[in-house]
């Protein structure tokens, strides 16, 4: 199991810190995700970029903490220590479904704070402004295990154990109502490209919905279809990091 190299710091988890690096990067989970999701993505990005990933309470290390359910809720906490680890480098924000929601609000506080992102990376997640009222966090045990199979994003085989299950099921239920009752009624203008990647097989996002992030920057956009369904980043991962670091060579450094 990999260990942070700051463990007191119980958001962000750097499993590969690289100070030496151009760019700073923060990796926002999905939906009963945590940051171990992104440990395979450390070590390659190292000579590329200092990679720190969030750490969502209600999970793993951090079981005992209430589950936020609030997107607002965990972007201001992690706005906050970001801006106290600004270090001069570029800062670049990737974000995995509700990872996206979750990087997205974090960029429009940092900008407000005059210290604005360099570059916004949202992976299948639908423009925040796009609505759809999905209900899972009402549905049954049963239906909410129904839906992780169907997005393949955690192990069929962890699924059929009922003490995994319990384990898990509090954080789930809780993101899946932080994403469900998120409305963003206001469009808001980054002052950072935008790069969206989505797969093109994901049950959940179509890639026109990914299309209207476009709308929520001044600068650049791109979109990227990849091969695969709605975790489709664990199977093309070399396509996903070569994504990253294309995006990241262009960010200028500050210091």
């Amino acid at each position: 199991m990999p260990t942070a190299s700051a463990p007191e710091d119980l958001w962000l988890r750097n499993f590969r810190p690289a100070p030496d690096a151009p760019v700073r990067l923060a990796c926002f989970p999905h939906a009963g995700g945590s940051a171990s999701f992104y440990f395979p993505m450390a070590g390659p990005l190292a000579q590329d970029a200092d990679v720190f990933a969030v750490q969502y309470p209600g999970r793993q290390d951090r079981r005992s903490e209430p589950v936020a359910t609030d997107i607002t809720v965990l972007a201001d906490e992690v706005a906050d220590r970001l801006a106290a680890r600004a270090d001069g480098r570029p800062l670049a924000l990737f974000g995995h479904s509700m990872g996206s929601l979750v990087a997205f609000e974090v960029a429009d506080r940092l900008q407000d704070r005059g210290a604005p992102v360099s570059a916004l990376i949202v992976s299948g997640r639908r423009a925040p402004h796009l609505y759809r009222g999905d209900d899972i966090r009402t549905r049954t045990d049963e239906g909410v295990i129904e839906e992780l199979r169907e997005l393949s994003g955690t192990d069929s085989g962890l699924l059929g154990d009922e003490e995994i299950i319990r384990m898990i099921l509090p954080a789930v239920r809780g993101d899946y109502q932080a994403v469900e009752t998120y409305l963003r009624t206001t469009t808001a203008r980054l002052t950072c490209p935008v790069l969206a990647l989505v797969g093109d097989s994901d049950p959940r996002v179509e890639p026109d919905t990914m299309r209207p992030w476009a709308d929520h920057t001044t600068a650049g956009f791109d979109l990227r279809i990849l091969s695969g369904g709605h975790f489709y980043l664990i199977e093309e991962q070399a396509a996903v990091l070569a994504a990253v670091r294309e995006c990241l060579s262009t960010l200028s450094v500050s210091r």
